[in-house]
């Protein structure tokens, strides 16, 4: 399938980091055996300077009254963002770790402004999301540098392997998830920070247990997460009825799921889980 690119999605792959490449066999072990693999390069220097305008141009469609962290399927609604989750160097890296044959189904914007005091807490992101098998992949793009001292995201190593963890609802109003691991279930010897460059992505298996504290700090803290599976997997239409698959790579023989039809606005989500349908 062939998609037309739009002037904008045509300078952001001219701007790629000279150092993209595919995985080693070395990374690809790593990943299985850590559930996330982090500093992958993908943004040269012009092409991040981009990335932050489009940010500032995207956020500022958002109506004031709504929290940018809480609605997602940006794809749905932004031509240029649709083309960013379909960069192919990202594409690349999501087929190493997942195989030949993928669509993505999400994108969503993680930000955190200096001394907000929004925190995402401990969850698995398979504990959101009624896929079968699970086998979500989220490449998460640093717009700006993420560090300890602004809030990077930080991963419980090897928990991807050890099942479905129980979690409660904690609702309190800083926390932008409400399902949370249980304190004492988390293996403090394991926590890695994904430090990254802007520019730069991480891949992180959706069994992962993941999380990330406040912006203490007075720079802006921002991912986006573009969330990719193989095209086995399939969605409980009964509990997600929105559900929506955009092939990005490979051919589509299972035919689980609805696909979306790509859009051609420039628009923004007001809600969480839209369909399609509700851009036009």
């Amino acid at each position: 399938m062939t998609i037309p690119v739009s002037n904008v999605g045509r300078k952001l792959k001219s701007s790629l980091d000279s150092r993209v490449r595919r995985l080693s066999n070395r990374e690809k072990k790593q990943f299985s055996r850590n559930g996330y693999i982090k500093n992958l390069p993908v943004f040269a220097p012009d092409g991040v300077a981009r990335l932050q305008k489009m940010f500032d141009d995207w956020s500022g469609r958002v109506p004031e009254d709504i929290d940018i962290n809480r609605v997602n399927m940006w794809h749905k609604a932004s031509r240029t963002f649709f083309e960013l989750c379909h960069t192919p160097a990202i594409l690349d890296y999501v087929e190493d770790v997942i195989g030949p044959n993928f669509y993505q189904w999400g994108g969503q914007f993680f930000v955190k402004y200096p001394n907000d005091g929004s925190e995402v807490p401990w969850h698995q992101d398979s504990q959101y999301w009624p896929l079968s098998p699970e086998r979500t992949v989220t490449a998460w793009l640093a717009i700006y540098d993420t560090d300890a001292t602004n809030a990077a995201m930080q991963v419980i190593r090897g928990s991807h392997k050890k099942g479905v963890y129980t979690h409660h609802i904690n609702d309190a109003p800083n926390l932008v998830l409400p399902k949370e691991v249980d304190a004492n279930k988390i293996d403090q010897e394991n926590i890695v920070t994904l430090d990254m460059k802007a520019g730069e992505i991480s891949l992180h298996d959706s069994r992962l247990i993941h999380g990330s504290g406040p912006n203490a700090s007075d720079r802006r803290r921002c991912g986006i997460t573009m969330r990719y599976c193989p095209t086995e997997v399939k969605c409980d239409l009964s509990v997600w009825p929105t559900f929506e698959t955009y092939l990005a790579r490979g051919v589509d023989k299972h035919r689980h799921n609805p696909m979306g039809p790509i859009t051609k606005h420039e628009k923004c989500p007001t809600k969480s889980m839209m369909h399609s349908s509700e851009f036009n």
